[in-house]
């Protein structure tokens, strides 16, 4: 699990995707379709193109202007963000990563190690003899640390927008030879997104309440997972504070219970056990909507965190929910 800052610890870039989702009183969502139409594919084949370094990859968020020059074609690759792990077997680089950091438990052959993306520890990570680092931090001194010791460094923030995400497989893509699979990947990832899309229905005007830990602390349409949602209509409780600058908000009850949504998505289940049972048994929580309607669900929260090449997952097995939930039929 992963996510970008305090309360987005295990939300965000604590993160979007085979997601899990299981409908409380509802029958259980089929198995995600596997992770990686064309990520296994890719890895099977790997077409690694040395001749195209070196390359100058944009470095930061999807509209810096910091640019990182890759001189040869990476063979130990350390990753230390998931999402960004993700990205590099999808698109078939899996063999040229050397390390992966402690949070990045998907795919099962990821050289899982006790690198920490949140606190980069220079020395770990040049003890791994790396020739690239990816992170989804934005720490200067960590970028300053490595460029010093001559080690390039692509940073991947988490993303807002799907653009972005397609963005940043791109970068990953060019900086490690495989521009091609990255284009395959993404393509791959518009027409199942865009196939979801068109056979579920639209839930304009339907709320919703994203829970990432019990303290309430949730998402505004402003984020990643926000644009997840909205691709059906829905609409996030929290937006009436994004006014206050932060898309990551933390509600209170007593605001939850009034704008009575009519869905409640848990991506806390696994880290801290929260069940629908639980939710209902919250004052004042019986009588919301979603609670009332059995229209609580339960996310896997690392899936629902990350933005790289399962967010088709994530939003196909969202369709097939949200097309069974009564609201969809009313």
């Amino acid at each position: 699990m992963h996510h970008s800052s305090a309360p987005l610890s295990r939300r965000v870039w604590l993160g979007a995707v085979a997601l899990l989702l299981a409908l409380a009183g509802c029958t259980p969502m089929s198995a995600p379709a596997p992770a990686g139409t064309p990520a296994n594919t890719a890895a099977t084949t790997p077409a690694v193109s040395a001749a195209a370094f070196p390359v100058e990859v944009t470095s930061g968020a999807a509209d810096s202007t910091t640019k990182v020059t890759i001189d040869k074609l990476p063979e130990a690759i350390v990753s230390l963000s998931p999402t960004a792990t993700e990205t590099l077997f999808a698109i078939g680089a899996g063999p040229q990563v050397k390390a992966v950091d402690d949070q990045s438990d998907y795919p099962a052959e990821a050289p899982r190690t006790d690198l920490s993306g949140f606190k980069p520890n220079v020395e770990a990570i040049l003890a791994q003899s790396p020739d690239l680092v990816v992170t989804a931090s934005k720490d200067a001194d960590l970028v300053a640390s490595l460029a010093k010791a001559s080690v390039p460094t692509l940073v991947v923030p988490s993303a807002k927008t799907f653009e972005e995400a397609y963005g940043q497989i791109e970068r990953i893509g060019a900086a490690t030879g495989h521009t091609s699979e990255a284009a395959t990947l993404i393509s791959s990832m518009k027409q199942r997104i865009d196939a979801a899309v068109a056979k579920a229905p639209n839930l304009s005007g339907v709320t919703y309440f994203h829970e990432l830990d019990p303290a309430l602390y949730t998402v505004t349409g402003n984020t990643f997972i926000g644009a997840v949602y909205s691709l059906y209509g829905l609409t996030s409780i929290a937006d009436a504070t994004a006014a206050a600058g932060d898309d990551y908000p933390q509600l209170s009850e007593e605001y939850v219970v009034s704008a009575n949504p009519d869905l409640i998505l848990l991506a806390d289940s696994q880290c801290c056990s929260v069940t629908p049972e639980l939710v209902a048994q919250r004052p004042g929580w019986a009588g919301i909507r979603a609670v009332e309607q059995k229209q609580v669900i339960v996310l896997d929260e690392d899936i629902a965190s990350r933005w790289g090449p399962r967010v088709a997952d994530f939003v196909e097995n969202l369709g097939e929910v949200v097309s069974t939930l009564e609201l969809a039929k009313a």
